[in-house]
């Protein structure tokens, strides 16, 4: 394998050429498609050979000004074709042709299920033509399409539809045009035998949009949903930002092979078919949901991507954390706001917060990488978010959309840096946001310790506050951190906020930006209590001196919804951590009563809010009680875990049943997917967990029964969930039905796969390694590979079995699926990151098996940088 070459932010330059329109001719075949790119370009940077990026592609004559150039005029070299003597201006003719049939990394031209699809961000367009492979250079596009008319009805390509018609010998053509510059990765094809639903929109300017989703023809009947989630995107974004459509057509393809969830490329979004299709026979709540955001997530780049790009790959964060914010926003407004907000720090936590913790902690933006591929992370998407975030709660709504929209009048149709953006917040604004920076130069997650000193002559409450970054140490910049705040009394009574003389109401926003703070709270009366980070105002972890009975009183009584449950989840993790440490004496757990006295309290409220209480009564999940221990006791945690699931199951039979009848009676209707009925199936499921959980025939005969006749994914599934960790005949029985029944459907068979790779169950290695040699799964699609392999790696018991097992059998298909698409090999190489947090015998074996993919002459770039650092950094 060849040196891996380091890309550097600090050696950042701009093209040597520019790139101002691109002609692009596709003529089509599976095995030998042959492109021809006809490129205006200009020179920026004098003394300086051209050099175009290029990848698994063979080029078969280069002409410049319409002059054929012999083969000593031009090489390949490292990836690259490089011209040594071109003009200032030049017209460069390109033919080369590609293997999109063999194409299993699914990067550049590719085929699913028989249709011709890209994916070009971030480096797959060099897979198609040679080119200025990178985000600043931006031109316009005209592309011409020729295929088989039979075989390939459908021709796509970004832009308008200018001309199509019928060519000799069963071809047909189509030829597209887009008028807004943009860079190579935006750029989309798609070509196959498709079927359309059709919709329209009428943008606030008056301008008519006609709207398709494409898709396979027995699919046809599952896209109604997505279709008004984008009419339901476009409409907000007007209300909210002011941003309409600005073209005349807006198309969506769904495919079964995609690398990510779905791409944004201008005008034509292709989608992962897991993101688009749902009935309620096929797809649960949670598919719904994710189905609105992520259509709105890529409509909203139309925006925040397209008209405005990233400079380089660098500002990836300046996209994505931008447009993950907005998709946040908006199904937060679609649905419910403080469970979309619960859900998304319990994702952050569950997910970023151990990656900020690892090997492969780093910036929101990046400062080098190998592959870029690497770096579409949950620190750039989520945590890039959170930062975006703290912007509007400094700014507050009015003024992060002042801050919006000098940015797009700054900036439309540039490609643009991070700085960019926050200056244009800045100026907006007429506030100083250069300490900002520090939340974009700095891996790791904030520490914010708060400890109180209480006057009662005074009746002051003084809030020391620190800040720490261990992941930088002591030479860390100190980060501007919101901390949303309210005061309780000892009833859980709000209070108002008195500091310095100044009422300031009962909330208030504390900006800390120093290392060491002191916040004098006044007219305190003895045994308030202060709430601290409502509405997860920063994604820190919050250290504070709060006691059982404090976090039991803002369980109860606090306004704010997100600190409500957090209040609960905090003495869930206290519980089951002093639990973990008395099975590792050796001794039973006891359980705190304040928190079973909370759980009971909850229960007794929960028809109130059922949404709310279906997540307030969920426990932390093994990773994220992990994260509280310096080792991983993976035993340890795995047992606390499911006694506490007994304990409550047991001790609260009774209300779990009575919730299970009246919400059963409740739901007694046709499914439909709203915020009401959406909380009351999550707690209704919540309720079946439990009691399957007593252990009780009836319950698991229940589980069964409500499996066997749910009219809808959500309950069947649930139901099915329920049972996947139990012995039982009840299990296979369910497992085996659930299989013959959705036998044709692939994202369906998605979720059976997944289900038992995630399962409890004592035998679930052996049941994931029998299903490797299961006729439905296969190594090249990115779905099936993650539902079974990729969940398995996130099995904390299964995956970490003490002999070691487990890393054995992830290390032998990580590089089955390495040979094939290396994207998704890096990821699934992720559990393996986190070795150090283990315990001496899976540390050993967990780096043998790092060391050994390491040692694999063949490696992926992308594999090799994950393995490389996961064994070097700490």
């Amino acid at each position: 394998m060849r040196a891996p070459v380091e890309h550097r932010l600090e050696d950042y330059q701009s093209p040597a050429f520019a790139i101002d329109d691109v002609h692009l001719l596709f003529q089509l075949d599976p095995v030998a498609t042959r492109v021809t790119s006809t490129l205006a370009m200009r020179r920026q940077r004098a003394e300086e050979p051209l050099q175009l990026n290029l990848e698994n592609l063979v080029v078969e004559s280069v002409a410049l000004d319409g002059i054929e150039l012999g083969e000593s005029a031009w090489r390949i070299e490292d990836g690259r074709l490089i011209i040594e003597d071109v003009p200032e201006r030049f017209t460069l003719r390109i033919r080369n042709r590609i293997n999109p049939k063999e194409n299993t990394a699914l990067e550049g031209l590719y085929l699913s299920s028989g249709n011709f699809c890209t994916q070009c961000e971030a480096e797959g367009f060099r897979r198609i033509t040679p080119f200025l492979d990178r985000p600043d250079v931006l031109a316009t596009y005209t592309v011409r399409i020729e295929a088989d008319k039979s075989a390939y009805p459908v021709l796509l390509s970004n832009g308008n539809l200018i001309e199509q018609g019928d060519l000799p010998d069963g071809q047909h053509y189509a030829l597209w045009h887009d008028p807004w510059k943009k860079p190579c990765y935006l750029f989309a094809l798609v070509a196959g035998d498709l079927q359309f639903i059709e919709d329209h929109y009428t943008t606030a300017g008056e301008r008519d949009v006609t709207l398709r989703i494409y898709v396979e023809p027995h699919n046809i009947d599952r896209c109604e949903f997505a279709m008004q989630a984008l009419k339901r995107a476009m409409r907000w974004d007007e209300e909210r930002f002011g941003l309409s459509y600005d073209l005349d057509v807006f198309n969506i393809v769904a495919v079964d092979d995609f690398n990510m969830g779905a791409m944004e490329n201008k005008s034509l979004n292709i989608f992962n078919s897991k993101y688009i299709l749902a009935r309620p026979e096929t797809a649960t709540d949670t598919d719904y949901e994710g189905i609105e955001s992520v259509v709105a997530h890529e409509y909203f780049h139309n925006w925040t991507g397209n008209r405005v790009t990233c400079r380089d790959w660098f500002q990836l964060t300046l996209k994505e954390g931008l447009t993950v914010f907005r998709d946040q926003e908006f199904t937060a407004d679609m649905l419910l706001p403080s469970i979309k907000r619960i859900q998304d720090v319990i994702h952050l936590r569950r997910y970023q917060f151990p990656e900020d913790a690892g090997p492969m902690a780093h910036p929101i933006q990046p400062k080098s990488y190998i592959k870029m591929d690497n770096f579409y992370t949950m620190t750039v998407y989520e945590k890039g978010a959170e930062v975006v975030r703290i912007y509007q709660t400094l700014l507050g709504r009015e003024g992060f959309r002042k801050g919006m929209d000098l940015y797009f009048q700054r900036h439309d149709g540039q490609a643009v840096t991070v700085d960019d953006f926050r200056q244009a917040m800045a100026d907006a604004n007429g506030v100083d946001l250069s300490s900002m920076r520090a939340w974009y130069d700095q891996p790791g997650t904030p520490h914010v310790k708060v400890r109180r000193h209480y006057d009662a002559d005074s009746q002051r409450l003084t809030l020391d506050l620190t800040q720490s970054l261990p992941k930088v140490g002591e030479g860390f910049t100190p980060l501007p951190i919101p901390i949303r705040l309210g005061l309780l009394d000892a009833s859980g009574n709000p209070l108002p906020l008195v500091v310095g003389g100044e009422e300031l109401g009962m909330e208030y926003v504390h900006l800390f930006d120093t290392r060491h703070q002191q916040l004098v709270l006044e007219q305190v009366p003895e045994g308030a209590v202060p709430a601290l980070l409502r509405d997860f105002s920063a994604p820190v972890i919050l250290e504070t001196d709060l006691d059982d009975a404090e976090w039991a009183l803002l369980a109860a009584h606090d306004p704010d919804d997100f600190l409500r449950w957090d209040a609960l989840n905090t003495l869930a993790l206290k519980a089951l951590m002093e639990a973990v440490t008395a099975i590792e004496r050796g001794e039973a757990p006891a359980w705190p009563q304040t928190y079973l006295d909370a759980v009971g309290v909850r229960l007794q409220a929960a028809l109130e809010d059922p949404a709310w209480h279906a997540l307030a009564l969920t426990l932390p999940d093994e990773v994220t009680l992990g994260e509280q221990f310096e080792t991983i006791a993976v035993e340890a945690i795995h047992q606390a875990r499911k006694a506490l699931q007994s304990e409550l199951a047991q001790r609260f039979e009774v209300q779990w049943a009575s919730i299970y009848d009246t919400l059963s009676a409740e739901l007694d209707q046709p499914y439909t997917f709203n915020a009401e009925q959406y909380g009351k199936r999550s707690l209704r499921t919540l309720a079946l967990h439990y009691l399957v959980q007593t252990g009780k025939a009836k319950w698991i005969e229940q589980a069964l029964y409500h499996y066997q006749h749910a009219n809808n994914m959500t309950d069947r599934f649930g139901a099915l969930r329920a049972l996947t960790g139990v012995e039982h005949a009840a299990r296979k029985t369910a497992l085996d039905d659930f299989y013959y029944r959705f036998r044709n459907d692939p994202l369906v068979i998605d979720k059976w796969f997944a289900l038992q790779a995630g399962s409890d169950h004592p035998h679930t290695l052996e049941h994931v390694r029998m299903l490797t040699r299961h006729p439905d799964f296969t190594y090249t699609n990115p779905n099936r590979v993650r539902s079974l392999l990729g969940v398995f790696g996130q099995n904390r018991a299964a995956f970490h079995r003490a002999d070691g097992s487990g890393y054995v059998f992830l290390a032998d298909e990580i590089l089955k699926v390495d040979k094939l698409n290396p994207q998704i090999a890096a990821r699934l190489l992720s559990p393996f990151t986190q070795w150090r947090r283990f315990d001496t015998a899976r540390q050993a074996l967990m780096k043998a098996q790092l060391e050994r993919i390491l040692q694999v002459p063949s490696l992926s770039s992308n594999s090799y940088e994950i393995v490389e650092k996961s064994l070097t950094l700490s």
